[in-house]
């Protein structure tokens, strides 16, 4: 699959994103209303429509980033949160993508791109995360077709691509998933210590 920008775009486009929920995950949701500092740095990259984004924003968060590939979610965003900082609405390539971030939220993005790119992944991840920094979010955890996105994996395959970047790794099955996802998330968090 030719896995370009013109292909999500295309996708968002017609709104045929089948795995988007349409609202944030529970699980980040109840992972960002335990935080207190409203005030760092984070990152949610391969965003799409990222509904993250958006309740993020509604909790007075001040320094989030959304980063995408096509430029269409990005659109739909800023017309669903006209508030949102267009400049932090960022269309780019994220391996080419240079920042330093607290933390990362996950939200299915590793099982949206091609298995070739799962190892550089992590090594990028790691290299945009400040030390002490976190990976937090959710990611498919069942076998899947790898005919098209999103592609599926393992705990025990996830564990072994993040190794060599994380000293921390904390994988468990996903208890507050959306009604979709019951039994096919995993919840991760990960650090450089």
């Amino acid at each position: 699959m030719n896995l370009s920008s013109d292909f999500w775009n295309d996708l968002y486009h017609t709104d045929d994103a089948g795995w988007d929920m349409g609202k944030v995950s529970p699980s980040i949701k109840k992972y960002i209303d335990g935080l207190q500092d409203k005030t760092i740095p984070i990152l949610i990259p391969g965003a799409g429509n990222s509904h993250e984004a958006e309740y993020i924003h509604s909790q007075g968060f001040e320094n989030v980033v959304v980063l995408d590939f096509a430029p269409q979610p990005l659109e739909n965003i800023k017309e669903r949160v006209p508030t949102f900082p267009s400049e932090d609405l960022i269309c780019s390539d994220f391996f080419d993508y240079k920042g330093q971030f607290d933390l990362i939220i996950e939200q299915t993005f590793f099982c949206a791109l091609d298995k070739s790119l799962r190892a550089k992944y992590a090594q990028h991840m790691g290299a945009l995360l400040k030390d002490p920094g976190k990976l937090v979010g959710v990611m498919f955890n069942e076998t899947r077709k790898d005919d098209k996105p999103p592609f599926g994996g393992s705990v025990e395959e996830y564990v072994e691509i993040f190794s060599p970047y994380f000293s921390s790794i904390f994988m468990e099955h996903c208890y507050n998933s959306h009604p979709a996802r019951d039994g096919r998330e995993v919840w991760i968090s990960l650090s450089k210590q």
